[in-house]
């Protein structure tokens, strides 16, 4: 099971998307889980028979809670809340009922706002999501771009990797990680992989050293991800 805290993704997203806060900062801490491969149901539209793990509200769903009166926008509330969301989006500059927030308020239950429309908030944190809960490992090898294909290399120290990189730089291909290679899946058929940010743009070369390939040969020798495509091993 791999999760993540309200307080991160506001803080990793609240720029992009003009997040803020509104009630709930008790409940900041609290989880995002991926108990599945489907990391596109934790954030989604107001769903009572499906609900989503983060719930974001636009013109059709506060119209929809606006709908009903007294005892009854009581139950919906009660109802949204009692599949436990981790959070709640506000999304259109729209201001939620005083019920509603009263209720988040009681139970910690973090309430953000923004001025974009809902979909544009649904999407980009879906994706943030799947990249953030992926599975993920570490592999010993390098991982190059060669002509657009993600190849990592692979062997035993001292077989040559590193020089076989360097020549295929020099020949205009590009460095993504050496040594240490971090590896997501970020969809059911995609892996991705990226260097970790101490090593990043540096290859080591036996008889060579570690060379900055970035200052070497220029920013189009290096590349900040790659979906793997291949594995060669040496």
């Amino acid at each position: 099971m791999f999760q993540t805290s309200i307080a991160r993704l506001y803080e990793d997203n609240a720029a992009r998307l003009g997040l803020g806060w509104v009630t709930g900062r008790g409940g900041e801490t609290l989880p995002v889980r991926r108990d599945s491969a489907d990391t596109a149901a934790l954030v989604g539209h107001l769903n009572l028979i499906h609900p989503n793990r983060i719930q974001v509200l636009g013109r059709r769903e506060l119209a929809y809670i606006d709908g009903y009166s007294g005892d009854a926008t009581g139950q919906v509330i009660a109802n949204l809340f009692a599949a436990e969301p981790a959070a709640i989006i506000l999304a259109d500059s729209l201001a939620a009922p005083a019920a509603l927030l009263r209720a988040a308020e009681s139970k910690n239950v973090p309430v953000l706002a923004t001025a974009s429309a809902a979909d544009a908030v649904i999407d980009p944190l879906r994706r943030y999501l799947a990249k953030i809960l992926a599975d993920s490992t570490s592999m010993h090898g390098v991982f190059m771009d060669v002509l657009g294909l993600g190849v990592l290399i692979t062997g035993e120290s001292g077989v040559g990797k590193s020089e076989l990189a360097l020549e295929l730089i020099s020949r205009g291909h590009g460095l993504v990680a050496d040594d240490v290679v971090e590896i997501s899946r970020i969809a059911a058929k995609t892996l991705e992989g990226r260097c970790p940010p101490l090593l990043k743009d540096f290859l080591e070369v036996r008889g060579l050293g570690v060379l900055n390939i970035r200052v070497i040969f220029g920013e189009t020798a290096v590349r900040p991800k790659m979906n793997l495509k291949l594995i060669v091993h040496l």
